[in-house]
């Protein structure tokens, strides 16, 4: 991946590409995942304003917003992502989502 700024929290890791064309290569962004040992990833679309309430999944979760955003909230800490951003939500940790109004398409990851 080239030029992603990558900023770091206690939960999660956040990273934005540099150009729209990243963001769109989804064949790309689906190598790269697979290539940091995500063996399972597909496209997800969630309708506006979707509600996930608390949750986690068994292994770590990687999402890449292709269009919309998404607001998670972990720890009480709420944090939105658009088109561009990455995150990465580490295995059993509990915490919600929240799509924008106009929805999330967003590629998974797997581990």
């Amino acid at each position: 991946m080239t030029e992603a700024k990558a900023q770091r929290t206690s939960a999660i890791i956040l990273l934005r590409f540099t150009t729209r064309a990243e963001i769109m290569d989804e064949s790309t962004l689906e190598r790269q995942l697979r290539s940091e040992g995500f063996a399972t990833t597909y496209v997800w679309q969630d309708s506006p304003n979707a509600f996930y309430p608390d949750h986690m999944h068994p292994s770590e979760t990687a999402h890449i917003i292709l269009d919309g955003e998404m607001t998670v909230t972990i720890h009480g800490a709420a944090e939105t992502y658009r088109a561009g951003d990455r995150f990465n939500i580490p295995a059993k940790t509990m915490h919600t989502a929240r799509m924008g109004s106009s929805g999330c398409r967003y590629l998974i990851g797997e581990k």
